[in-house]
């Protein structure tokens, strides 16, 4: 079993970057991908390694960056059990709005 959940829309997020990673390489896509499971993996272990961005959200949010594709970040709850991922993202995306419109 394992010691994070993902919601929905992380799950399409996900999907989002492999399918446009894929668009220009399939083995690239699986190795961001893959990075991306193993990073939700490491904060499920401990998630208060993470950091918050009251800059981006109020909430009690922390941000996990992808080693070694430092332009996705996962945003996940640190408090849930199991962890809850609840986006990952790019970081030239406006994350600030898409937090606002996920979690109202």
């Amino acid at each position: 079993m394992r010691a994070y959940a993902l919601t929905p829309l992380a799950k399409a997020d996900i999907f989002d970057i492999w399918a446009y990673v894929a668009d220009d390489n399939d083995d690239a896509a699986y190795r961001v991908t893959q990075a991306i499971y193993d990073a939700c993996e490491f904060v499920a272990k401990q998630p208060f390694l993470g950091h918050s961005r009251k800059d981006l959200t109020k909430r009690a949010l922390r941000f996990w960056v992808v080693t070694p594709y430092p332009n996705y970040a996962i945003v996940y709850r640190p408090e849930t059990t199991p962890v809850q991922v609840v986006a990952v993202l790019h970081g030239k995306r406006d994350v600030r709005r898409i937090l606002k419109n996920r979690l109202q």
